[in-house]
């Protein structure tokens, strides 16, 4: 009596495609290569994917790259890989650029304070300028608020001012720009007259000479897109020294002329 032979069972893999097994052994490093891509602030190529996760070829890195942007395009997600600077990155879609850009504007508008603007208007219209000068025009030390500035990314330092002590000179960034609505900074207000700095000790830090004339007004920043209106709508405007007519006439009495 013959025996029945077996009956194949039918593979269900696609012919060229990669099995079920091998597809579920991609999935983790397809997650892998989007966390490697969430976390670099630059773009990472595929030769750096693949020394890091420890393949073969960069063509195994372009083939899970490729798998992360169809399984995203896939699930409608917000994010989606790019190849830029030769390499890739993971970025928003464009569409959902309006909701990022009030985003950012409400984070400035619920941390910025009152002397930070006031500040920041100070670095804005006499860019680029040192610390000193600063503290000059608001008559106490903004040694905090310029690193707060800093860490919020709205001023960097543009290099160092050719006088004692070398100060640090900063000026505003991109970023500055992208909060407040500008283009550039020809889209800044115009200020009443020229911002004029008081002589400063030529100590980096120390304190300058009270002005021997008065500062014109800084126009305020755009309310609506740094702050409350309560609260920055004049946040300029404390750099300007009091009216001219205001001043202590000093020892001679009022008799003095004013100088000017």
């Amino acid at each position: 009596m013959s025996e029945t032979p077996e009956t194949p069972t039918p593979s269900t893999d696609t012919p060229g495609a990669p099995s079920t097994e091998s597809a579920a052994a991609a999935a983790p490093l397809v997650n892998v290569v989007e966390a490697l891509l969430f976390a670099s602030d630059a773009p990472v190529e595929a030769s750096r994917l693949q020394e890091v996760l420890g393949l073969g070829a960069a063509a195994e890195a372009r083939e899970l790259v490729e798998a992360l942007r169809q399984r995203l395009e896939a699930d409608g997600r917000a994010l989606q890989v790019v190849e830029v600077g030769g390499g890739f990155r993971l970025v928003t879609r464009p569409e959902v650029a309006p909701w990022l850009v009030k985003l950012a504007r409400s984070r400035t508008r619920s941390r910025l304070s009152r002397p930070a603007l006031e500040t920041l208007a100070i670095v804005a219209y006499r860019q680029p300028v040192s610390r000193p000068e600063v503290d000059a025009v608001r008559g106490v030390s903004s040694e905090g608020v310029l690193d707060n500035l800093l860490d919020r990314r709205m001023v960097r330092i543009a290099g160092r001012k050719d006088s004692p002590g070398r100060p640090f000179l900063y000026e505003t960034t991109r970023d500055f720009l992208v909060a407040f609505g500008l283009r550039d900074l020809s889209d800044l207000p115009k200020p009443d007259g020229a911002l004029i700095v008081p002589e400063i000790a030529p100590v980096e830090g120390q304190a300058g000479a009270p002005a021997d004339e008065a500062q014109p007004e800084l126009p305020a920043l755009d309310a609506t897109a740094s702050g409350p209106a309560d609260d920055t709508a004049h946040g300029a405007e404390s750099a300007s020294a009091p009216d001219p007519d205001q001043q202590d006439p000093g020892p001679g009495g009022s008799d003095v002329p004013a100088r000017g």
